[in-house]
This record gives C-alpha cells, sequence and structure tokens, in this order.
C-alpha cells in the first residue's frame, strides 16, 4: 500500500489546496501516481472533529490525518495524534523541545518523524552540526517533493551515520505536486493506529514517482 505521508491543504496557513483538489489529481493520475491514500500534515494544529469518511467513500483514496509541528530541532511530522497528544503540547508553538515531542508523542501513542532533514534552517541535518542527535528517531523523510538534490545528499549521509530509516512525502502545497513521493508499505493500512504501528516496526520504504533525478536513499540498516 503506497501512502504519501506529507500533504497540506487549505487548512495550513501557506497552502490553498482543497482536500478534494488533491483526491481528483491523484484520481486522474493514477497510472504515474499509484497512490492508495494521503496524510493531512497541516502546520500547527489539528482538528480533532474533522471527517474525511465522505471523500474517501467518493474517491476511494484512504484519507488519514496527522500534524506538522515546529521544533528546537526543525519540523516534525506526528501520526497517530489523538486527544492526549493535543492536550500535552501547543501546536502553534514554534519552538517545541524536538527531544520531549519525540518522546512524549510515542508514550501516548503516537510516532514523531522529522521532515524535510536536509532543508536549511527548518531540518534535523543542520541542528545536528552544532547539537547532540535526539534520541527515539526511529525515521526521517527521506525523498521530499520540495527537496534539491543537496538536501538529498545529506538526507542519505544523515540516515548512513545514524542507522535511520527513510519514508517519502510529497510535502504538497499545490495540486500538482501530492502524490510525487511517498511512502510504500508491506501491510494495508486501514487507520491512524495501524500507520503508527508499522512506522514503528519499520514496514516500509519510500517511493519516488518524479523523473529520475540521481540516487535515492532508502531505508539505512538498523543500528548496531
Amino acid at each position: 500500500m503506497i501512502l504519501d505521508l506529507h500533504v497540506h491543504s487549505e487548512a495550513s496557513d501557506d497552502s490553498r489546496a482543497p482536500v478534494e483538489s488533491h483526491l481528483r489529481i491523484l484520481q486522474r493520475k493514477r497510472e504515474e501516481r499509484p497512490i492508495d491514500g494521503i496524510v493531512l500534515t497541516e502546520h500547527r494544529g489539528f482538528d480533532l472533529d474533522a471527517d474525511y469518511r465522505p471523500l474517501e467513500d467518493r474517491y476511494g483514496f484512504r484519507i488519514l490525518r496527522g500534524a506538522e509541528v515546529e521544533t528546537d530541532y526543525g519540523h516534525v511530522l506526528l501520526y497517530g495524534v489523538n486527544p492526549d497528544i493535543v492536550a500535552r503540547f501547543d501546536f502553534k508553538d514554534v519552538r517545541l523541545p524536538a527531544q520531549e515531542v519525540i518522546s512524549e508523542v510515542r508514550r501516548l501513542g503516537g510516532i514523531a518523524l522529522p521532515c524535510h532533514p536536509g532543508r536549511t534552517n527548518i531540518g534535523l541535518c543542520e541542528h545536528y552540526e552544532t547539537r547532540p542527535p535526539l534520541e527515539g528517531v526511529v525515521a526521517v523523510e527521506a525523498i521530499n517533493g520540495g527537496s534539491r538534490g543537496e538536501e538529498d545528499r545529506r538526507v542519505a549521509g544523515l540516515m548512513e551515520r545514524f542507522g535511520y530509516r527513510g519514508y517519502g512525502g510529497s510535502d504538497a502545497h499545490l495540486v500538482a505536486f501530492v502524490g510525487l513521493c511517498a511512502t510504500e508499505f508491506e501491510d494495508e493500512i486501514r487507520d491512524t493506529e495501524a500507520l503508527v504501528t508499522a512506522l514503528v516496526e519499520g514496514r516500509f520504504r519510500p517511493v519516488d514517482f518524479r523523473a529520475r533525478r540521481g540516487a535515492i536513499p532508502t531505508a539505512a540498516p538498523p543500528s548496531e
């Protein structure tokens, strides 16, 4: 099963893409982007009451939800967000303590994964140059639809050094980019709980549907 794990809609302040428009693009481009579903990771917020089941039924795509938060180590995607996690953290805080986010989100039933780690200022690589590595990171975003070649190379080095696995997401803020990068799972992902389990257990790999742009990191070997 293939999911785009990093998608923004008009619920994010820097996107104007309705969720339904993302699905229409994926429906039209199924052959070149064989995506089974998306995970909405809106910036600095999470609506516990949002329900996308009518759109799932209409278009035949799985729609799951996460969030993108900002930490002192860069941007991080949260999956398995629940009322306890929402109560624990102020998602609007742009300097959340990354170590606390990773540890507490996992304790509360979710998982926190750094995204676009090769990017200047908001990526993990740059912070690791001057600060100690975070504990509990199981994977980083190996391919991101908006990343450039140099960023991908930085991420490959990060994964090799720390043994991180890699996942993929389009980081689509515009509908044209949805599904260009994604993550292939060994199992069917029926719900958010299954998504978290698969991510924790490492049963996935990043996939790239863009034109070939050189070697893309897939999964680093587990740390000894």
